[in-house]
Parts: structure tokens; C-alpha cells; sequence
């Protein structure tokens, strides 16, 4: 959805940096609980606190001499995910779907030298990828298990569900799917696919690629459309329940499916891009203005929920 003049983005209801930045980040997200989300250590560590599934945590590497320790961490494991604790924007990680003798693999089939890993790791330490070029700490992950139910919508890499949560109910949801242009990662940015997702049903709705609408995925063919997401009401609940579990009214939740864990937490942001309205074909404001307007009624995660998708989900928007 493309519009030439300002007053077509407010008609359709389309959020803009300034009024999310002014009205609902600065407004309902106190600057107080910002490490919860910007450390993606510290959500993991409140999200087992709060029995919200995560992927597996093999280890912490804080100093430069803890580098040394990485092979014997991920002995045993055909892959696994390092990542920047504070970096933003899928900056930063780097996933290893195969080991082999000692030899490490992308999903591209490119081989990883064990020196390109300790100087990645390096770099993370050194605050290359992190918020502001703060030093940072590695995270060791567990490699996901691709669902088999996005088989062929994704070009090497795992799909991702983002969820606009606003004071805790589900508004928005997106299904970001890596490309050839993309490198493997999920990040609209570098040329992933976005879909709109049916709020109440799962169900795909629109796709999108560099902000154009697509109806194919550009390297495997398939048609985007008919994506349906499984375990739509746990990936609800789960999203829902991340308002209570770090206290920001306005809310971006990563989450992926696993073939053997089912939904799993993979970050949150404080600050979550608007290219989502794209996927969706719709505007963000019409629906963070209904949430105002229910005032600080007491609604449980459950009610949230259901709540959200009779009110928006496609069939309300007809």
C-alpha cells in the first residue's frame, strides 16, 4: 500500500515514527523496565520465570578469554545460535545449522572457520552490534527445529512471528520469512518477506517484499497466501502474556515455531518498526486507539485474547 500525501497516511489510520515515538512508546513504555527487553538475556531469564517457553540456553560468554570455551559448549549439538545480548535488528547473530568434525556450517552451506567464530564472538564483546556500542556478552542458543509446516515459505532460514501487543492485547500480527536477499534472516530490512497475519484465525493475508506486495515467495514459488500458522491461540497467549512479565504498554513479540517445543519466545522490543502496517495492507491507529478507549478495564491474558480477535481480527476490518 503505497500513498503519495500525508493526509491519505492519517485517513488510512497509519502510524507514523513520531506519534509512536511521542504517543505510545514515550507514553506507556517507562524507561525503567527498557533492560527487560533490550537485554535479551535478562528476557530470557524472566520468561523462564514466567514459565513462557524459550529456545535452549547453552552459555554466556561475558569475557574474551571465555571465547576458548565455545567448542566445548556446542560439543555434541548439530547447531546452534550466537548472539549479541543487546543487538537490535537481527544484527549480530550467527546460526550454524550443522557441525561436523569440528567444522562449522551456515544454512547456506558456507563454511564458518572456528577464527571467524571467536572473531564474531569478539566483536559482540566489543559492542559492535549492541545499542549504542555498549559492551556486550554472547549468548549461546539451541538450534530451532524448523516446524515442517512452513516447508517451502522460507529460503534457509526459520520464520518468525511479530506480534504488536499494545497494554496487553494482541493488535497486529506479521510472519517474516527469510530470503536469498535476506541472507537467511528474517529482517524486512535486508529483504525478507513480510506477511500480514489474521489476527483471529492465523490465516496469511498479504505479503509484501522491499515494501511491494507480492503474491509468491521470490525463491521458492510458493504462494504466501496460504500460509496458515499453527497454534495461532498459544502464540496469542503467549504475546499477551509478555505485557505482564515486563510492564511495557507497547510491544513488539519475536516468536518461532518448533517441530518438537511448539512456540517459543524469542525476543521482545520496546521499539518495534511499522513496517508491519506494509504486510497488513492496514493502519496501526485505529486499533491502539480502541485499546485507549477501554480505559484500565481488568482483562485476564484469556479475555485479552478472545477480545482481540473479535475486534481485530480481517472480518472486523470488512
Amino acid at each position: 500500500m503505497k500513498f503519495a500525501w500525508p493526509w491519505e497516511l492519517r485517513r488510512a489510520g497509519v502510524l507514523n515514527m513520531n506519534k509512536r515515538n511521542i504517543d505510545f512508546i514515550g507514553r506507556y513504555n517507562p524507561r525503567k523496565y527498557y533492560q527487560r527487553v533490550d537485554d535479551k538475556l535478562t528476557t530470557k531469564q524472566l520468561a523462564l520465570a514466567n514459565d513462557i517457553a524459550v529456545p535452549d540456553l547453552i552459555g554466556v560468554v561475558q569475557e574474551q578469554h571465555e571465547i576458548a570455551e565455545i567448542p566445548e559448549m556446542v560439543q555434541g549439538r548439530g547447531g546452534f545460535v550466537i548472539k549479541p545480548a543487546k543487538g537490535s535488528g537481527g544484527k549480530g547473530i550467527l546460526v550454524i545449522t550443522k557441525v561436523e568434525n569440528g567444522r562449522y556450517y551456515k544454512p547456506s552451506g558456507n563454511e564458518v572457520t572456528p577464527s571467524e567464530i571467536d572473531r564474531h564472538v569478539s566483536n559482540i564483546l566489543s559492542g559492535l552490534f549492541s545499542l549504542g556500542g555498549k559492551p556486550d556478552v554472547a549468548i549461546v542458543e539451541g538450534l530451532i527445529q524448523f516446524d515442517p509446516v512452513f516447508d517451502g515459505y522460507s529460503y534457509e532460514g526459520v520464520p518468525d512471528i511479530r506480534l504488536i501487543v499494545f497494554k496487553g492485547y494482541p493488535v497486529m500480527g506479521m510472519l517474516r520469512l527469510s530470503t536469498a536477499a535476506s541472507d537467511g534472516k528474517a529482517n524486512l530490512h535486508q529483504g525478507a518477506v513480510g506477511v500480514g497475519i489474521d489476527i483471529a484465525t492465523g490465516k496469511g493475508l498479504r505479503a509484501v517484499q522491499f515494501n511491494e506486495p507480492i503474491e509468491f515467495h521470490p525463491d521458492t514459488g510458493k504462494r504466501l497466501m496460504d500460509i496458515q500458522v499453527p497454534n495461532w491461540d498459544t502464540l496469542l497467549t503467549t504475546a499477551s502474556s509478555a505485557y505482564e512479565m515486563c510492564e511495557l504498554g507497547y510491544l513488539g513479540t519475536d516468536m518461532v515455531l518448533d517441530s518438537e517445543k511448539g512456540p517459543l519466545l524469542l525476543e521482545l522490543n520496546a521499539r518495534p518498526g511499522l513496517a508491519i502496517q506494509i504486510a497488513n495492507g492496514k493502519g496501526l491507529l485505529p486499533r491502539l486507539k480502541h485499546v485507549e478507549s477501554l480505559g484500565n478495564k481488568f482483562m485476564d491474558v484469556n479475555d485479552r485474547v478472545a477480545y482481540a480477535k473479535v475486534h481485530f481480527g480481517a472480518h472486523a476490518d470488512r
